[in-house]
């Protein structure tokens, strides 16, 4: 299953993207699912078993993540 997180404006999804790839995490941007709203359109899906070392990693990069996203069948 894989976790989706959003973000307020498309430099922080393609930062979030390249910050975790450059960590060795997958990680893709997607356009937003239709049972989320964001303001800038772009996601960025990611393994659900890396969430709680993304968070942090995000966090450590001041990568700012409106919000994420549990599993969820449709994504």
């Amino acid at each position: 299953m894989d976790c989706i997180a959003t973000f307020d404006t498309t430099h922080m999804a393609i930062l979030f993207e390249k910050t975790c790839r450059n960590a060795g995490f997958s990680c893709k941007i997607v356009p937003v699912p239709r049972s989320i709203s964001a303001s800038c359109g772009l996601a960025c899906r990611f393994r659900a078993e890396d969430e709680a070392m993304i968070r942090q990693l995000a966090m450590e990069h001041s990568i700012e993540v409106l919000e994420y996203h549990p599993p969820d069948p449709g994504y």
